[in-house]
């Protein structure tokens, strides 16, 4: 099941803009078999290889849920270009409201925004606005109910002991140093570079055009690729983040009642 609904979300852009994208559907669907194929491969295995916390839910299910919606309402914003309906009418104008209002100087929108070729119409200005808008409101989101999972719901103690071994194949706790330290300097450069992402990656753009010619945003599954990894890649490192710093506030915590046992013990 997880293998198809992550095919399903590969898909999703080309399923729903299959009729102005019909050269991009084959590869569409060859990189959602593959997608799938690796995610069965992946959480069939007993032995993790590099897809962290498969065996501490809700975290992936969270980023599975967010990137799925950015996908799916950035197609339904692109679709309504050329084929609208009174759900894309909907969706195009409630994400117009999240973007205007997002777009203020300096704010990640107005970034992706000024990124775009000067040449670019007003259709794809608004588009990219609306898109971009309603991509980061889901980060900001994303992020909050993870936020809320830690700390109301005690993740991820609530769902049974925490398998560091399965759950962060990357992580290689006798690379040398405290273990709770090098977790806590990951936790950190993650989540900061999670919160600049949004405003780094548009400024690199615009400071490379110079070297060569501008991404095009006006080719619908371009447009809803580009923002929703634009969107996704920050809120999945601020989570990771986040859930470095849950498992380094663990193992002091635990690393605090062995040694206050081991004194008890001593003095009895």
């Amino acid at each position: 099941m997880r293998a198809v609904l992550v095919a399903l979300l590969v898909a999703t852009p080309s399923l729903l803009l299959a009729s102005h994208s019909a050269g991009a559907s084959e590869m569409a669907m060859l990189l959602a078999i593959g997608a799938g194929v690796l995610t069965y491969v992946e959480y069939h295995s007993y032995y993790p290889s590099f897809v962290e916390f498969r065996d501490a839910p809700p975290i992936n299910r969270i980023r599975f849920v967010s990137l799925f919606a950015m996908l799916f309402f950035l197609s339904i914003i692109c679709k309504h270009l050329f084929e609208p309906t009174n759900l894309t009418a909907m969706v195009s104008g409630i994400s117009a409201l999240i973007g205007d209002a997002i777009d203020f100087p300096y704010s990640p929108v107005r970034l992706m925004i000024l990124m775009l070729p000067s040449d670019s119409s007003a259709i794809t200005v608004e588009t990219v606005r609306s898109a971009a808008g309603l991509a980061y409101l889901i980060t900001l989101v994303t992020v909050f109910i993870f936020w809320v999972v830690i700390r109301v719901f005690g993740w991820p103690t609530s769902t049974g002991a925490f398998n560091v071994w399965v759950n962060m194949p990357l992580f290689d706790p006798t690379g040398g140093g405290d273990v709770v330290a090098r977790l806590y300097r990951d936790a950190r450069i993650n989540i900061i570079v999670g919160v600049l992402l949004p405003f780094v990656i548009p400024a690199v753009v615009e400071l490379a055009s110079g070297f060569f010619t501008p991404m095009s945003l006006t080719h619908p599954q371009v447009l809803v690729w580009t923002i929703s990894t634009w969107a996704f890649l920050p809120a999945s490192m601020t989570m990771r983040g986040l859930a470095l710093l849950r498992i380094a506030d663990l193992i002091e915590e635990k690393r605090r009642r062995t040694y206050a046992n081991a004194e008890a013990l001593q003095t009895v």
